[in-house]
């Protein structure tokens, strides 16, 4: 058992026994009454999942174990101290331990996923050639993940007959598997799709974040930087998004961890989740077009919001189901964007979007959070560093998303969680509800 494993054992065993005491104790309590309206209204609100990496505040944003994405951005190790980002694998490490990661944490885990990222069998790119290169990167991504799933350790010790107890095991070697993969599947398809097949191998003295640049094609320690920015902000955000609850509830059935994060992949997929991000670039570059102008003015831009409404259309990039502020993962980005590339297009474009379409959606009263969430700028921020090709954003989302929902897979296995079985009825009974 390798130190990281050891450790976590130990981390975990006095939290299995409380979640064992709090089911037996107080299993009975009723913690939250549910109206008609939040369950045909997609659950929003309804507390029915416990999530260890991250949780999401309304006002507040995200915090994973505890710690807000400034607060990450200034405690997480980093390659450059002075003027770096955190290292995803940082992240990952606080997310899994629950307490903030050490240099040496930081530098085993990356050694971990740079050993491990070697053992893709070639089956997996057989498999992503098989597909047309027209189609889009997200259905070749999840088609490798699947494909992986014949290396998964967590099949091969089920079968072999393992105990319950050690299911947490086998899920922890997958998911380190599965992660330390992922850079190299992305790259993959990236160069495959839009570089003319022209691949670009690992490079095992880099981290993984920036080994994805490299990989890609972008050595410069500013695109890298950038990288590892992207992978910490879109890693997790709590347990109740598509991704993340996909993702759980599949493995709650025992399903392999290629199996289910394959799950979430297709719900990230989804344009109201990780395809958002195409779809804002979309719209800024339809609105130049329509307008004529590669720096629309803020009041052709108000004019252009409006319109896009009384079509009965959305605004990409603006409003969440839950926070009801400007998202911390924006505020950063633009952070980001104005410390190094603050003259760049369309940095200059989301910039004038933004004092504009607040105010837009306000007046229309149709939506209770107009602020930008984390797509309203990510695709801008990606293109102005070069890598301009839309349909890719989701494929790296999903890259990074894997850090919190396999992390929280793990805890899943080692709290013993059961398949998750909401009860459903029909509409004759919610009508009954109704009248009663």
């Amino acid at each position: 058992m390798d130190c990281l494993k050891e450790l976590l054992i130990s981390i975990a065993k006095p939290e299995i026994e409380l979640l064992k005491e709090l089911r037996k104790k107080h299993g009975d309590k009723v913690i939250q009454e549910v109206t008609l309206g939040q369950v045909l209204g997609g659950m929003k609100g309804v507390v029915s999942l416990m999530t260890s990496t991250s949780k999401l505040d309304p006002e507040n944003g995200i915090r994973f174990r505890g710690y807000s994405i400034p607060e990450l951005r200034e405690q997480l190790p980093k390659i450059n101290e002075k003027d770096g980002e955190p290292l995803p694998e940082g992240l990952f490490y606080l997310m899994l331990m629950g307490s903030l990661p050490t240099k040496a944490d930081v530098h085993f885990i990356s050694h971990q996923w740079a050993t491990r990222a070697q053992g893709i069998p070639s089956h997996v790119f057989d498999v992503i050639n098989a597909l047309p290169k027209d189609a889009h990167p997200m259905i070749q991504f999840n088609s490798a993940i699947l494909a992986m799933s014949t290396e998964s350790a967590f099949r091969k010790a089920y079968l072999n007959g393992m105990s319950k107890e050690n299911y947490w095991d086998a899920t922890y070697e997958g998911v380190m598997d599965l992660i330390s993969r992922l850079p190299i599947i992305a790259a993959y398809i990236y160069r495959r799709v839009f570089h003319d097949e022209k691949y670009i191998d690992m490079d095992p003295s880099l981290d993984w974040a920036g080994n994805l640049s490299h990989m890609m094609g972008f050595d410069s320690d500013e695109v890298k930087r950038l990288m590892r920015l992207y992978m910490v902000i879109h890693a997790d955000h709590e347990g109740g998004n598509v991704s993340a609850h996909a993702t759980h509830l599949v493995g709650s059935a025992l399903a392999n961890p290629y199996y289910s994060f394959s799950a979430g992949m297709n719900g990230l997929a989804g344009p109201l989740h990780g395809m958002a991000n195409q779809d804002v670039m979309h719209w800024l570059n339809r609105m130049k077009r329509e307008i004529g102008s590669e720096q629309p003015s803020v009041d052709q831009i108000r004019e252009y919001a409006f319109e896009t409404l009384s079509k009965g259309q959305v605004i990409p990039g603006y409003g969440h189901a839950v926070l009801r502020k400007t998202d911390p993962r924006f505020t950063v980005q633009m952070e980001f964007a104005e410390k190094y590339i603050p003259e760049a297009p369309y940095i200059q474009l989301v910039k004038k979007v933004f004092q504009v379409v607040p105010e837009v959606l306000g007046t229309k009263g149709k939506i209770q959070n107009p602020w930008p969430n984390v797509d309203a700028i990510s695709g801008s921020l990606l293109s102005s560093y070069g890598i301009t090709e839309y349909p890719i954003y989701t494929v790296l989302f999903g890259v990074s998303r894997s850090l919190g929902v396999l992390t929280q897979l793990i805890w899943d296995r080692l709290y013993g969680l059961p398949i998750e079985r909401p009860k459903s009825q029909t509409l004759d009974w919610f009508m009954d509800k109704a009248k009663g």
